[in-house]
C-alpha cells in the first residue's frame, strides 16, 4: 500500500481534513467542529483534530493505517508558544509518523501563491494576512486574537453591531434595522437578552451575527453599511501594510489572494473590499481562484513527505 499523508485546515467555525495518497490524491475530505487554538487551550483543539482525523480515515477506509505525514494548520498558532503546545499534545496522540503544524495562512499561502511571492488575506471568524516577498522574505499582519485584534473580521463585525443595536435602544443613535436582525441572529426576544447572551459568547459565535449585518448593509441600512465600510478599511490596511513591507510600495505590482468565509467570491464584502484595493493598493492583482487551505496542507505534508504534489 502506498504511504497516504493528512492535511487539516483548522479555523474559528470548522475544521476540515484531508486525506491523500503520495501523488496527491484525495481519499476522505472530513468536516469537523472548530479547531482554532486559544491560549492555553491546544490540549482541546487537539482532541477536536484526533477525533476529526480519525473520521476521516474511517471514510477513506484507513482506520487501521498510520499516515507518514500529518500537516496541520490552525487558526490561532501563529506564535511559537501555541504553536509548541498543539504540536506536543498531537504528537503525543501518536496520529502519525510525522507531525507538522503551521498557521492557518501558511498553509493557504502555499495553496494561493506555491512557492512564489503575494500577499493572502484570511477574513473568517478572524482575520489575519501572511505574505511573502519575491526574496523569499514571508511576514505577517494581523492576527492578534479577538481580544485585541482581528479586525474586519466576522466576530469584529458581530461585535460592532451589537453596539450599534444596544446605542440605538438607548435613543444614542438613530433607529436601525439591525436590531430586528441582529435580535433574529441571536435568536432572542428583546435588546436587554443580548446582555447574557454576549456574556457567553464565543469568537464563533459573535460571527454569526455578522451576516446579518451584510444583508441590511445590502438593503441600504445606513449603520449596517457604515459596519461594513469600516470592515473593509481594516482589512485592506492589512493588505497595504505587506505590500509595503514586502514589495517596498503598495503601486508595485502584488499578487493577491482572498479566502474566509466572509470573502467568498461575489460576496458584498469582497466586491467592496476588491473596489477599495483600486486606490488604496493599485498595484495588487487580484487572484480569481479559490484557495483552498486544506489542500495546501496536503501540499506540505508531500513536500515533507518529497511526494509529487501533481494532481493536487
Amino acid at each position: 500500500m502506498s504511504a497516504i499523508v493528512i492535511g487539516v485546515d483548522g479555523g474559528g467555525t470548522k475544521t476540515r481534513v484531508v486525506v491523500a495518497n503520495e501523488q496527491g490524491k484525495s481519499l476522505a475530505d472530513v468536516e469537523g467542529p472548530a479547531s482554532a487554538v486559544r491560549p492555553g487551550q491546544a490540549e482541546h483543539s487537539a482532541a477536536v483534530l484526533a477525533e476529526t482525523v480519525k473520521r476521516a480515515l474511517d471514510d477513506a477506509e484507513m482506520s487501521n493505517v498510520v499516515p507518514r505525514v500529518l500537516c496541520v494548520g490552525v487558526a490561532g498558532v501563529g506564535r511559537e508558544p501555541e504553536r509548541q503546545a498543539l504540536w506536543q499534545a498531537l504528537a503525543g496522540r501518536e496520529l502519525a509518523e510525522e507531525v507538522l503544524v503551521h498557521a492557518d495562512a501558511t498553509i493557504a499561502l502555499d495553496d494561493a501563491f506555491a512557492d512564489g511571492a503575494g500577499v493572502l488575506l484570511i477574513a473568517g471568524t478572524g482575520s489575519v494576512a501572511f505574505g511573502r516577498s519575491p526574496s523569499g522574505v514571508v511576514a505577517r499582519c494581523g492576527g492578534w486574537g479577538p481580544s485585541i485584534g482581528d479586525e474586519g473580521s466576522g466576530a469584529w463585525i458581530g461585535r460592532r453591531a451589537l453596539s450599534v443595536v444596544t446605542a440605538a435602544s438607548d435613543g444614542r443613535e438613530p433607529e436601525t434595522a439591525l436590531t430586528g436582525a441582529i435580535l433574529t441572529a441571536a435568536q432572542v426576544n428583546d435588546v436587554n437578552d443580548l446582555i447574557a447572551w454576549v456574556s457567553t459568547a464565543t469568537p464563533a459565535m459573535l460571527a454569526t451575527l455578522a451576516p446579518a449585518v451584510i444583508s441590511e448593509a445590502d438593503a441600504g441600512d445606513l449603520r449596517a453599511n457604515a459596519i461594513l465600510s469600516m470592515a473593509v478599511e481594516e482589512l485592506v490596511l492589512h493588505i497595504r501594510a505587506l505590500a509595503r513591507e514586502l514589495f517596498m510600495d503598495e503601486r508595485a505590482a502584488v499578487p493577491v489572494a482572498l479566502t474566509g468565509g466572509l470573502l467568498k467570491r461575489g460576496t458584498l464584502l469582497r466586491k467592496r473590499l476588491e473596489q477599495r484595493m483600486k486606490s488604496a493598493v493599485p498595484g495588487a492583482q487580484v487572484q480569481s481562484g479559490d484557495v483552498d487551505a486544506a489542500r495546501g496542507a496536503v501540499r506540505g505534508a508531500l513536500r515533507f513527505l518529497g511526494g509529487n504534489a501533481v494532481g493536487v
